[in-house]
């Protein structure tokens, strides 16, 4: 009876859709650990493991002389940075709460939001590592230069734009077969460790080798931010057309396959998620 009413604008809606992602996205970093600051270490001490086990590697094995000429640290941070980012994104949004999920029940939340916070919340932690990791770096061990840092710092939201739109499509097939999805997903990471060609760049492989990592949007991401980052490397045989290309495409893909998915959502599919 003495209820105001509102007058619902776009404006406000954006405010509390923009607010629902941002609480939810606080929801998902927290999910590592209940301590933010124990999770932002613990992520960042998975990335430090990746280094020094290729820096270790790389010098046992005598590899580094096919490395890019110049800063060593800097070359096996610019792949595994974007590796990293690119999986944990597939991981995070394979993770993100589909259409049956209890949280679900709550009337502003959706799927799309649950998959934006899931996103950015992936973001978010491999962002800070790596800027923690390089000031680290920078300041105790040696100065750290990038040729053109705004090319690396957007190959690296590539990677992880690309991680997202790659984890939308097995996200649009779990709730379908559940099993086959997750094997997919955990095939697709693993051979990404070789794949992805964060031990290799483009110009120093013979072209029967290329045509095995040509096809991955990752690939193309590592040597065009190489190529940002060292004033001496020219990638000639990877692109930046291509990567975008493919997630535009896997982006749509599995946007219709998650809004059909949505569409046929069954209680009973919770039990597969």
């Amino acid at each position: 009876m003495f209820e105001v009413e509102q007058k619902t604008t776009n404006f406000r809606s954006a405010l509390g859709l923009a607010d629902l992602i941002y609480h939810n996205t606080v929801r998902h970093v927290r999910k590592s650990h209940r301590n933010a600051i124990i999770g932002l270490a613990l992520n960042m001490f998975q990335t430090v493991v990746f280094v020094g086990a290729f820096y270790i590697m790389f010098s046992v094995l005598g590899l580094r002389g096919s490395a890019i000429r110049g800063d060593f640290i800097l070359y096996l941070l610019s792949g595994i940075f974007l590796f990293l980012t690119h999986t944990k994104a597939v991981g995070a949004i394979m993770g993100s709460e589909g259409p049956t999920s209890a949280m679900m029940k709550h009337a502003p939340m959706n799927t799309a939001i649950a998959i934006a916070s899931a996103a950015l919340s992936s973001l978010y932690l491999q962002t800070l590592s790596a800027a923690l990791i390089l000031f680290v770096v920078h300041v105790a061990w040696h100065p750290i230069v990038m040729d053109d840092p705004i090319g690396t710092i957007a190959m690296f939201l590539l990677a992880w734009i690309s991680g997202v739109a790659v984890g939308m499509v097995f996200l649009a097939l779990k709730p379908w077969i559940p099993d086959v999805a997750t094997i997919m997903s955990v095939v697709y990471n693993r051979a990404n460790m070789i794949a992805s060609g964060k031990m290799f760049v483009a110009n120093a492989m013979p072209s029967y080798v290329l045509a095995f990592f040509d096809w991955n949007p990752l690939f193309h991401s590592i040597d065009q931010a190489r190529g940002f980052a060292f004033i001496n490397y020219n990638p000639h045989f990877s692109s930046i057309s291509y990567p975008v290309t493919v997630t535009i495409v896997l982006m749509m893909v599995g946007l219709m396959g998650e809004f059909y998915t949505r569409r046929q959502a069954s209680v009973s599919w919770s039990a597969g998620r």
